[in-house]
């Protein structure tokens, strides 16, 4: 019987090895947790959310939830668990992140095919590497120093990197609700959200305030390089002075009940668990420092006397130039037998990262019986995501979401209003033709 050896248990090491050893294949799963932690983690289970707990848009009409639709239809065990801890959060899919991660590590841990070591991995020659039939590096892009410095030394100079900021968390008992309500965007009588209300000259302070406040800096040696779609909230606010209040803090959509108008800015703040005991700072991301971290956020209305669950963080995470290190079948190049999926690749987000995951278990599943899996068309949403991480970019390779804009243009005019619905209406076809001609439906 087949054995694959995967390093690293996020999201895209753990439906890896949920597709393997749901083939048949014995699947050895290394997780450095909680011997070793990148700076990013704090809990023991796998799959950790580090980030927000956002899978972002659903339905057809948005790539991502083209992507969610085809990962189910796929076996998805990342989508299994998402749905199992789901909590409310609009027209968003959100999940209770402890349970998500409690739900994936015992679904794995109880499979026979699996076995689950905590240990470190510290180099591609590790002699417990050497006994497999292949080996998946899924380390993320946190992978630990001595790990990623064996992986460029195989692929060379082939390296790029940006920073990443992730959003803090607060208690929801340190919350003014005189000052909050609840209410999504353009449905006020939903509860899904937190907001918080700022006049004029209370935003025109708080971002004042963001500007000034003492941020980590990069080493010395590190050019400071942000992913554009998850910029920190302080980066947006150098744009200029009203960029937040067209961003993450724009008040359309939304009457203040306590006042009958709409507010000057809003933040919004996304329950994190089932019971909605705490919440997330949508879209602050930040590299401010811990104590700037309280006194800043505490100065927007409501988070006054806001108890800080997880401040925020800025970290380096490390990617390949994908295009060249790695062939049509994520193998690396440079040494036979052995792949990468997830972030470390140059996908960008949760559901991007595990997807990768999920196709390179089908693919090596099926090439153990001597099988081929043919990529699905890029009118697809996984299709078009893997097409990103193959296809030899015009400018620099950079980490992506999946979008309607990896997928090719649509062959006749349309109003904008309607593109959207006719990307997401050709790519359930092709989806769906693709199913049954691999024997997948």
């Amino acid at each position: 019987m087949a054995k694959v050896i995967i390093v690293g248990g996020g999201l895209a090491g753990c439906d890896a090895a949920w597709q393997l050893a749901e083939a048949g294949i014995l699947v050895e799963l290394y997780e450095m947790k909680p011997e070793k932690r990148s700076e990013a983690h704090f809990e023991d289970g796998l799959a950790e959310l580090v980030c927000s707990n956002s899978f972002r848009a659903t339905g057809p009409n948005a790539a991502i939830g083209l992507l969610k639709e085809e990962m189910s239809s796929l076996g998805s065990l990342i989508m299994e668990a998402a749905f199992a801890t789901q909590v409310p959060a609009g027209g968003a899919l959100a999940v209770d992140r402890t349970l998500f991660s409690e739900y994936i590590t015992k679904k794995l841990e109880n499979h026979d095919n699996i076995t689950l070591i905590h240990k470190e991995i510290k180099s591609l020659d590790d002699e417990e590497l050497q006994h497999a039939d292949a080996v998946i590096i899924s380390a993320g892009p946190l992978a630990s120093q001595e790990l990623t410095e064996s992986l460029m030394q195989v692929i060379g100079n082939a390296r790029l990197y940006f920073y990443d900021a992730i959003a803090p968390i607060v208690s929801r008992d340190s919350i003014d609700f005189d000052k909050a309500f609840w209410g999504s965007r353009w449905k006020p009588e939903d509860d899904d959200y937190l907001n918080c209300p700022m006049s004029e000259e209370e935003y025109k302070t708080f971002v004042a305030a963001l500007l000034a406040g003492e941020k980590v800096k990069p080493r010395e040696f590190e050019k400071e390089k942000h992913f554009e779609a998850c910029l920190p909230v302080e980066a947006m606010a150098e744009r200029g002075e009203m960029t937040l209040a067209f961003g993450p803090l724009k008040p359309v959509g939304f009457v203040d009940p306590k006042t009958g108008e709409r507010p000057f800015a809003i933040v919004q703040l996304r329950t994190e668990n089932k019971d909605k005991t705490a919440f997330n700072l949508v879209g602050f991301q930040t590299k401010l420092k811990y104590p700037e971290q309280k006194r800043i956020f505490r100065m927007i209305p409501g988070l006054e006397n806001a108890e800080f669950l997880r401040l925020g963080s800025i970290h380096r995470n490390t990617y390949v130039n994908a295009p060249e290190v790695l062939d049509d079948n994520m193998q690396i190049k440079a040494k036979p037998g052995f792949y990468m999926a997830g972030q470390i690749t140059g996908v960008e987000g949760y559901l991007e990262s595990a997807a990768s995951g999920l196709w390179l278990g089908l693919t090596l599943a099926k090439q153990f019986t001597g099988e081929t899996l043919v990529k699905p068309p890029v009118e697809t949403a996984l299709g078009a995501l893997l097409g990103h991480l193959t296809n030899k970019p015009e400018k620099e390779f950079q980490p992506s979401n999946v979008n309607f804009g990896l997928m090719p243009g649509l062959k006749k005019k349309m109003k904008k209003k309607f593109r959207k619905e006719a990307y997401g209406k050709r790519a359930q076809e092709a989806f769906s033709v693709w199913l049954e001609e691999g024997g997948l439906a």
